[in-house]
């Protein structure tokens, strides 16, 4: 670190996860040790989504003249940058704050952005090529997941990277001067020292800060599941049966018992290699599971849902967490929900069109909290004893027997790469659509023949490269 009395820190967050908070203890922190401080904040577009950047400046009191303070970090010009997320880490490289003069403090979980979630493929960004840029940029790199980290200990993550602040040296003042700017806050101190101490020990290796992947492998909890586990166990080769055991899973919570048998029944028709059925185990599965209207609504009232969002917000006893719900079923969504006949009668009839899809040409805004909308999700969810009645059932049966069909009587390595095509086809609504329709070219470019399971595999990735299908084109052009 430059040899300077001025302190520069950068803290990168996102809205909601108390980087105001944090960036309030630091300034108290340096006015309290002698230092003249100032913080500043951009906030982000949105709550819990937009991207924040505080900054504080400190320089000691007993400077003869009043410093001029800056309102934003310079690039090359910052001594601590502190990220509640790993892509804020990167995001802080990629703006030039870190630099071989920065201590770099990052948590090491992710907070997947709304583009990564609705790509055609797999859309993560890298998190390793941030470890490493992290690694090789700063002079030094701190990272561990403090979400994790904040969970067991019930606090909340700012607390978390105040302590692993404290515990990196990165500042000249002692341990307690740090306790002492959280009590002064006067909220959750016994959670936020909690915390605290959790980030110190941390950073200072007292603790593993490696992230620890266990697979979890479901376990039957009843007389059917066991009966299928055992099934899955004696008939499939050992490399396929943890995904084999996932599907079971998913699909009785899915449907029904009868509709993991199927999905068993279908897997042990392939009768393929060991690799063939370890992606058929996984992709079938995903596929058996489509997300239409039933499903979509199961999963919104589901009470793990609600839980898993009052430890998000961190909702103490007794208050009240209202959550609003952005839907947007399309008529060709209703109309598949009905009986076969039914639906396939009203998506052919041009007046019914003309009627019916103004009503649904907007999304809305559902609050599942609400005891009315959460009573029609509840109604729609329990639709599902009757899903296979449905018009969407019919269609996406007839599309997995054509495609398990496809596989079968292909060669090995192509009736691998056919397998996983599936993952052109996620979501519901456009998104379904757009992945169904590439799959389709796909499927009818293989048909004509004349091609290897290398190019089935190029042809898959082109699919996978951009929403508007240009890639694909070109690769299907060529």
């Amino acid at each position: 670190m430059k040899q300077r009395k001025r302190i520069t820190i950068a803290v990168l967050g996102l809205g909601g996860q108390g980087g105001g908070v944090l960036a309030n203890w630091i300034v108290q922190l340096g006015e309290m040790c002698g230092y003249i401080a100032q913080g500043t904040s951009v906030p982000g577009v949105a709550q819990r989504t937009g991207a924040t950047v505080y900054y504080v400046e400190m320089i000691p009191a007993e400077e003869t003249q009043t410093p001029v303070l800056a309102l934003m970090p310079v690039p090359g010009d910052v001594d601590i940058v502190v990220a509640s997320e790993l892509m804020e880490a990167g995001r802080a490289i990629l703006r030039g704050f870190v630099s071989t003069d920065t201590l770099l403090i990052g948590s090491t979980h992710r907070v997947y952005a709304i583009s990564e979630k609705t790509a055609m493929g797999d859309g993560r960004a890298s998190s390793e090529r941030i470890l490493t840029a992290a690694k090789d940029r700063a002079r030094r790199f701190i990272g561990f997941d403090m979400e994790a980290a904040a969970q067991a200990n019930g606090c909340v993550i700012s607390s978390i990277m105040f302590g692993a602040l404290a515990g990196s040296g990165g500042l000249p003042f002692p341990r307690e001067a740090f306790e002492t700017a959280i009590r002064a806050g006067g909220k959750a101190i016994d959670a936020n020292l909690r915390g605290f101490a959790a980030g110190f020990d941390a950073a200072e290796g007292k603790s593993s800060s490696r992230d620890v992947f266990v697979e979890d492998r479901p376990e039957p909890t009843s007389e059917a599941g066991r009966a299928l586990a055992n099934r899955v166990e004696q008939r499939l080769p050992p490399e396929a049966h943890a995904f084999a055991l996932e599907g079971v899973r998913r699909l009785i919570d899915y449907q029904d018992r009868a509709y993991a048998e199927l999905y068993l029944d279908r897997l042990e028709a392939l009768a393929g290699p060991g690799a063939l059925l370890t992606e058929a185990a996984r992709h079938l599965a995903l596929w058996m599971s489509y997300e239409d209207t039933i499903r979509v609504a199961a999963l919104k009232i589901r009470r793990t849902r609600f839980a898993r969002v009052q430890e998000e917000v961190k909702a103490q006893d007794g208050q009240i967490v209202q959550l609003t719900e952005y839907l947007h079923p399309r008529l060709e969504e209703i109309c598949e929900t009905l009986p076969l006949s039914i639906g396939r009668r009203l998506l052919a009839s041009k007046r019914a069109k003309r009627l019916f899809e103004p009503l649904f040409a907007k999304g809305r805004h559902v609050e599942t909290t609400r005891l009315r909308w959460f009573l029609a999700l509840y109604a729609l969810a329990g639709w599902r004893r009757w899903r296979r009645g449905t018009l969407r059932y019919a269609l996406e049966q007839a599309r997995i027997e054509d495609w398990l069909a496809l596989v079968r009587s292909a060669e090995p390595a192509s009736a691998l790469e056919l397998v996983k095509c599936q993952r052109l086809i996620k979501g519901y609504g456009d998104t379904f659509e757009r992945g169904l329709r590439n799959f389709d070219l796909v499927i009818d470019r293989y048909r004509q023949g004349g091609i290897d399971a290398a190019t089935i595999a190029r042809l898959r990735e082109a699919a996978l490269a951009d929403e508007d299908g240009k890639a694909l084109a070109a690769a299907l052009a060529a």
